[in-house]
């Protein structure tokens, strides 16, 4: 997993609440296990007719934000289902981090476990943070897990706070494999002593 520390980049405003996962990823789009290649179904029924051409009033259809790095919502992103594959499509699309009043706890619980910082901050300051979004390219925020800031293209630095354990995740960019990769030669000299005293389990 790539480890999250700073990130400065475009942030897409999206002024909607209960953005549920089945918008995020649709249903139809959930018949591979890859991480990779959702990210042109991502907001599918927001970005696409129903012949499939680009919806040019959606804003990931938008210059600059076909290349944002940030989104920007309102309250309970990613309700409904349990999809994981709602972050993955977030992740191939560029998306490293979700701004919200609030979060679905499945949705939350899975975007740590792949890469994805979403930070909870109260809905003025989402609206303020959209309004800076909507100037474009050259008003880039940046969001700081290190110091747990975001910082406003008008320098204003605005805390967020995140749990301990899951911001030592991203900072190391270990998922639920590299947090027991860590453990690696404990469980060596283990298998290796039960090898030796009940060896007819590795028969």
């Amino acid at each position: 997993m790539t480890p999250f520390t700073t990130l400065t980049g475009i942030a897409a405003p999206l002024p909607k609440a209960n953005v549920d996962t089945d918008q995020i990823i649709p249903a139809r789009f959930l018949k591979t296990i890859r991480r990779t290649g959702l990210g042109k179904s991502l907001f599918a029924n927001f970005r696409y007719d129903e012949a499939g051409a680009e919806k040019p009033d959606f804003v990931l259809n938008q210059e600059p934000y076909r290349k944002a790095e940030i989104l920007i919502a309102f309250e309970n992103f990613g309700c409904g289902s349990s999809r994981e594959h709602a972050p993955w499509a977030l992740l191939d699309f560029g998306i490293r981090c979700v701004i919200a009043p609030d979060f679905a706890d499945i949705f939350h619980n899975n975007s740590f476990k792949n890469g994805i910082l979403p930070v909870k901050l109260p809905r003025e300051v989402c609206e303020r943070l959209m309004e800076d979004a909507r100037m474009g390219g050259n008003a880039r925020i940046t969001v700081d897990l290190e110091r747990q800031v975001v910082v406003r293209p008008n320098g204003e630095e605005i805390p967020f706070e995140v749990d301990a354990f899951r911001r030592h995740c991203l900072l190391n960019g270990l998922d639920d494999i590299g947090q027991t990769l860590q453990h690696a030669p404990a469980i060596d000299t283990h298998e290796a002593k039960l090898r030796a005293s009940q060896p007819w389990l590795f028969a």
